[in-house]
């Protein structure tokens, strides 16, 4: 597991990852490959803004504003929406589907690891100190 200090010197990868992994979760439901969902749109959309304003100084207060507000609304949904898979674990209605990996539950839990990340990631980040030698 890598230290924050070296994670600290990958924002802008970081914050790139955040964005294509966006991109491609859109173009996977524009190529009609996976149905509409509501909570997954929330979800995809928070982690490519949450990208988006880690390419920004993370340090300034109104990032970390701004962050904070699109991380809470996609942690809810993301939260509502994997209770609704333990709800149906729960009640003995749940299926994996054709395709385990596309199943709603696995998904919204791994939203919910990404944007926790993210704006852990923006809270903690301060710029590299670089040091003289005198």
């Amino acid at each position: 597991m890598p230290s924050f200090e070296t994670l600290s010197q990958y924002r802008l990868h970081i914050g790139v990852l955040a964005i294509i992994i966006c991109v491609l979760a859109w173009a996977t439901e524009l190529a009609e490959l996976v149905y509409v969902c509501p909570f997954c749109r929330v979800q995809r959309t928070i982690i490519g803004i949450l990208g988006l304003l880690l390419l920004f100084n993370p340090q300034h207060w109104l990032n970390r504003w701004v962050s904070s507000s699109f991380a809470f609304l996609g942690l809810v949904v993301a939260s509502m929406q994997h209770f609704k898979g333990w709800a149906k674990i729960m009640s003995g209605e749940f299926t994996w589907g054709e395709y385990w990996y596309a199943n709603s539950w696995v998904l919204s839990g791994f939203a919910i690891g990404i944007m926790t990340g993210l704006i852990l990631y923006i809270w903690a980040w301060r710029p590299t100190e670089v040091l003289d030698d005198q």
